[in-house]
């Protein structure tokens, strides 16, 4: 069985994105919480061109904060995982939302191709350019490097490191990795209990393991001990001891799975240790 199609598990069959009106997405129990609830008037949906080496798409973006601020703002742009849509990772969009208050940051999100309504169809050097063009579009809005953090979560490393480890448009600042996976190589070892080539089942050949050496800047990097999915001892922790740069902070968390970090964390707490690691 080949990997490709299970990497990249979108789904377009959406017409149009709900937000809180999706309500079976990840982080459940915020649904119908205000703690967290950003104002509609900061919610701003719209469509960007990717272009990858020719290939161009059509990919949907969120960004949630004033947008005019954005020539000043610190920026959080979050790289989703796998799964779905936007929709489903809205919870999280929130959450960064209100990192060290109610939109102390800007947060932006997107949609990779063949998630939600953007176009096309993904493949690893694909999702590289969609990430890019959102920074392209903060950097047309006055963004610049020294503003910009990157968060990637379970896929979304990928190109979270990717683009922190060979800058593109603009050179991250600080970057953060939740549930990050090493390589495609460990992920074929993992579910295979064999010691194949990655060729075998999967044409992508993503390896944090490598690129994070390349990346000098701040790092944060947050991981469920009980993930099984991507597990610790052969994903996230790899990632970590080949960090060789000016700053690492581990924040490992019991009990937590593939998928819970905030929750199980306490969401006081992780939002105190994402802002501590923005801010010192």
């Amino acid at each position: 069985m080949r990997l490709d199609s299970n990497l990249f598990n979108g789904d377009a069959t959406i017409a149009d994105y709900k937000f809180d009106g999706f309500a079976k997405g990840e982080l459940a129990d915020l649904y119908g919480s205000s703690m967290y609830a950003v104002a509609d008037s900061l919610i701003n949906l719209f469509a960007l061109t990717s272009d990858n080496s020719g290939s161009t798409a059509t990919i949907y973006a969120e960004y949630v904060g004033d947008i005019n601020r954005i020539k000043t703002d610190t920026i959080i742009l979050y790289c989703h995982g796998n799964k779905w849509h936007m929709d489903n990772y809205w919870n999280r969009t929130k959450l960064f939302a209100n990192v060290g208050g109610k939109n102390r940051f800007g947060v932006m999100t997107f949609d990779y191709r063949g998630y939600g309504k953007s176009s096309g169809t993904s493949t690893e050097n694909s999702m590289y350019a969609d990430a890019d063009a959102c920074l392209k579009w903060l950097q047309s809005k006055g963004l610049t490097s020294d503003r910009l953090i990157i968060y990637g979560y379970s896929l979304g490393t990928a190109s979270a490191t990717e683009l922190t480890a060979n800058p593109r448009t603009l050179t991250p600042s600080k970057l953060i990795l939740e549930s990050p996976f090493s390589s495609t190589t460990a992920m074929v070892d993992d579910g295979s209990g064999m010691n194949l080539p990655s060729s075998y089942i999967t044409n992508n050949k993503i390896d944090n393991i490598s690129k994070i050496k390349k990346v000098n800047q701040p790092f944060l990097w947050m991981h469920g001990i009980n993930d099984d999915f991507l597990k610790i001892e052969t994903h996230g922790q790899p990632v970590f001891n080949n960090y060789h740069g000016v700053k690492g902070t581990a924040v490992k968390v019991p009990g937590a799975v593939h998928n819970n970090v905030p929750s199980v964390l306490g969401y006081p707490t992780y939002l105190n240790t994402v802002l501590n690691f923005i801010t010192n």
